[in-house]
């Protein structure tokens, strides 16, 4: 048994996360891909597999601890860079439709030949900047969820992710342990944007005991349709 499976499999187990042994192969698999893909696509400095088998794998997982995601759900990840959370969500729970959206054209020849090699169904990598996406009449307000891990502030991420979620599904936004002051900052653009703060849930890391929070949004009513704004101006103006 490899290093990558002894970390996950116990770090899986002390989150609640249950893994078969065809899953715990398709992660191996996965972790042997970064690193062949690090070479050509600069996807990641963390390498080693304690390191990747919590902070990228296990840490992905727990999003589906925020809410309960029903069978078949339609799933956006947004800034998904190796594909992390919807890569891991997939291996987890392979029911989901999942499509994981990057603005770099190299990490998404990266992570469709990951879906291949990993023989995922009903998923997807799709070259879009956030701000273009939630404009495509196809994809604008059509995923139950819509997640992300640390892509940026919380008041720039809501106009890159809202305007995707359906009304009554939920943003869900993976940080670091100190959140406050973006709550704080992205009040208004929650407002705005149509999405309602309804819980952040604080949990460590295994093995690590790394801080992380889950700030779960639900969209209470449709964004106007003039977000997202054109590139860049989200990060560079953000609503307040």
């Amino acid at each position: 048994m490899g290093q990558l499976i002894t970390y996950l499999m116990k770090a899986s187990e002390e989150m609640g996360f249950s893994l078969t042994n065809q899953q715990l192969q398709l992660f191996q698999r996965y972790y042997e891909l970064i690193l062949e893909g690090n070479q050509k696509f600069n996807l990641t400095a963390i390498t080693e597999p304690a390191d990747v088998a919590v902070k990228h794998f296990v840490d992905s997982l727990t999003c589906l601890s925020a809410l309960a995601v029903p069978e078949g759900a339609r799933v956006l990840d947004v800034g998904t860079g190796a594909g992390f959370p919807g890569v891991p969500l997939k291996i987890y729970r392979p029911d989901l439709n999942i499509f994981l959206m990057d603005s770099s054209k190299k990490r998404i020849t990266f992570l469709n030949e990951t879906i291949a090699s990993l023989g995922l169904a009903s998923m997807q990598a799709v070259h879009h900047r956030a701000e273009d996406f939630g404009q495509r009449g196809e994809f604008r307000e059509g995923f139950d969820f819509v997640v992300s891990r640390a892509v940026a502030r919380l008041a720039v991420l809501a106009e890159y992710c809202l305007p995707c979620v359906k009304v009554g599904g939920y943003f869900v936004s993976q940080k670091g342990p100190e959140i406050d002051n973006e709550i704080k900052e992205a009040r208004k653009a929650l407002e705005i944007l149509g999405g309602e703060l309804q819980q952040v849930k604080n949990l460590k890391l295994p093995i690590i005991h790394d801080g992380r929070s889950l700030v779960i949004i639900k969209k209470t009513k449709a964004t106007p349709l003039i977000y997202p704004r054109k590139a860049g101006m989200p990060a560079k103006k953000p609503i307040q």
